[in-house]
């Protein structure tokens, strides 16, 4: 696709872009830039766009229209919400975040004591030590998702994007869960994470993308998610009819 040439300080890249599944359009016109390094929240009501935007971010839905570009080269790290895992697949912690090895070792590709290592390592940093032979289908919400995380951690991505990572997990594990995140940033990392609790998002995220099937705001958090752009978020999404067509993007009131 032609256009201005890419900011190499860019780590995604998204010009009027169009997403959703089929011929239904999840968030409409969206124009905006995750430099390299950041950390950014994605919030908005249910059903306001935000999964299908970081779906489309981690290539597996196409736009609709516009343009979703990711720097050349980097390598990504997607973790789906909790309620798309199939936690009845058997399989142990350590299975689990072995996943992670796949793009270096391939699915079916033999691990080296380094991997275990790395995998044995992971585990331990996200406060796992004893769980590396424990079923999944065992594990609490909590405990499931720093499995999760610790699969990430073996990806040693460039840009990391998570789907509602704290939902129906306990305060203790949320606050390491952040932590990690901001590890991450610090390592020079581009982090996107779609999150519910505002307080959450005021006090950690630097950056908001505040979605209503189309952008509300974007910046500096602060700015964002003021009361006045909630309102019009709320006000938006209860008015959207699903049935009417495309706008073009001068006609968005």
């Amino acid at each position: 696709m032609t256009g201005l040439p890419f900011n190499p300080r860019t780590a995604v890249e998204m010009r009027d872009l169009t997403v959703g599944y089929g011929s239904h359009a999840a968030v409409h016109h969206l124009s905006c830039c995750f430099s390299a390094g950041s950390l950014s929240a994605l919030v908005g009501v249910n059903g306001s766009g935000k999964s299908t935007l970081i779906k489309t971010i981690a290539g597996l839905l196409r736009p609709m229209s516009g343009r979703c570009h990711i720097a050349p080269g980097t390598s990504l790290a997607y973790l789906p919400q909790q309620s798309e895992l199939d936690r009845s697949f058997p399989a142990r912690v350590r299975d689990l975040v072995s996943l992670g090895l796949w793009s270096q070792r391939g699915l079916l590709g033999r691990h080296r004591a380094q991997d275990r290592d790395r995998v044995a390592a992971a585990i331990s940093a996200v406060g796992l030590d004893g769980f590396d032979t424990r079923p999944i289908d065992s594990l609490s919400g909590g405990q499931l998702q720093r499995a999760l995380f610790a699969r990430v951690l073996v990806q040693d991505a460039q840009l990391i994007l998570l789907d509602e990572p704290f939902n129906a997990v306990d305060e203790r594990t949320i606050g390491d869960l952040v932590a990690l995140i901001h590890r991450w940033q610090g390592q020079g990392r581009t982090v996107i994470v779609v999150a519910h609790d505002l307080d959450l998002v005021r006090a950690q995220f630097p950056q908001t993308l505040l979605l209503a099937r189309r952008p509300i705001a974007w910046g500096a958090t602060l700015d964002v998610l003021t009361s006045d752009n909630l309102q019009r978020a709320r006000n938006l999404h209860e008015a959207w009819d699903d049935h009417a067509p495309w706008c073009a993007p001068d006609e968005v009131a």
